[in-house]
């Protein structure tokens, strides 16, 4: 479904990116809130509002996924598929960066040359385009700081979409109230299927996330972060294929560095994680072995996050 989403916001033209934005947000938070109804999780509303701290921690990536969202949606209903998928597979070298700079973690040699690859390939991008590629290091460096934000509050999908939302709900209906009193919403004028459409983005929003949720407990880890590089594959596939945008060679060179430096993260990754199995599986029958599960899941977690595209609560 994150995938297919670039071929879901063409259809709410002529409504401008802002204002598709800005539906998204109220339309969201209805139906969160609906789906949190049905499953009585509200304790954590409560908690959350007595801890100032998150609360302005959950403002930054409210702030922050605003960008992240309105500009992908910009970009898409402007030509702008492929250079968006490109966000999104680069966001993991974006994401190890900030790593490194902001938390001083250190890299290991197949990491280095992953993230100098993905350099390179930001350099030969720029050339085939002329320009530095903006729209995806916008939208890979807004995704990667809105992980680290969500790193240090430490809620759940639902839940932190929900708090999102519910700080972006009043300056969007906002919005929509002067749109409407300035006679440009196209909510009203364009006819009920129309509306209807611009009310579903919140389920576009949300629904993939709980999926997701369902997932989570189903699949492991280590699969599910890297099952996540469907989502640019699909992104990219429909931006050549169905979208018929350019790739000229520079472009298809640029491209592959990323997707190699991609190969080096996950295969790095895969190499880790069955290391730090090891330990467990000669461990099983030994007396007093049962405490290695923790470490080797917290490794295995760790390892899943560095090799998958980044933070999945809040999908373009």
């Amino acid at each position: 479904m994150w995938g297919l989403v670039p071929l879901f916001w063409p259809l709410l033209k002529p409504a401008g990116a802002v204002e598709i934005l800005a539906h998204r947000m109220v339309w969201s938070l209805v139906f969160v809130g609906a789906a949190l109804l049905v499953l009585r999780r509200w304790a954590w509303a409560g908690e959350l509002l007595r801890q100032p701290r998150k609360l302005a921690l959950i403002t930054a990536a409210a702030t922050v996924i605003t960008v992240n969202w309105g500009l992908y949606i910009w970009s898409v209903n402007s030509g702008h598929v492929v250079e968006a998928s490109l966000g999104y597979f680069i966001n993991p070298l974006v994401t190890i960066g900030i790593g490194v700079l902001l938390l001083k973690e250190r890299l290991r040699p197949a990491q280095w040359a992953a993230v100098g690859t993905g350099c390179v390939a930001v350099v030969v991008l720029t050339i085939g385009y002329g320009r530095p590629p903006w729209i995806s290091l916008s939208l890979a460096f807004s995704f990667a700081a809105y992980g680290l934000v969500k790193k240090k509050v430490g809620l759940g999908g639902i839940e932190s979409l929900a708090a999102e939302t519910a700080i972006q709900f009043l300056p969007a209906l906002g919005f929509l109230v002067w749109l409407t009193g300035q006679g440009d919403s196209t909510f009203t004028t364009e006819g009920a299927g129309h509306a209807a459409l611009l009310a579903s983005a919140g389920i576009v929003t949300a629904l993939p996330l709980v999926c997701f949720g369902a997932a989570a407990i189903r699949v492991p880890l280590s699969t599910i972060g890297l099952l996540q590089y469907s989502t640019p594959v699909l992104q990219f596939l429909l931006g050549i294929l169905y979208f018929h945008e350019e790739m000229p060679p520079e472009r298809w060179a640029g491209f592959a560095l990323v997707w190699l430096a991609l190969t080096l993260l996950t295969w790095d990754a895969l190499r880790t994680a069955r290391r730090a199995s090891r330990p467990l599986i000669g461990g099983i029958d030994a007396p007093g072995s049962t405490g290695a599960t923790g470490t080797t899941s917290a490794a295995l977690d760790t390892e899943r996050v560095t090799s998958g595209p980044g933070p999945v609560d809040a999908r373009p």
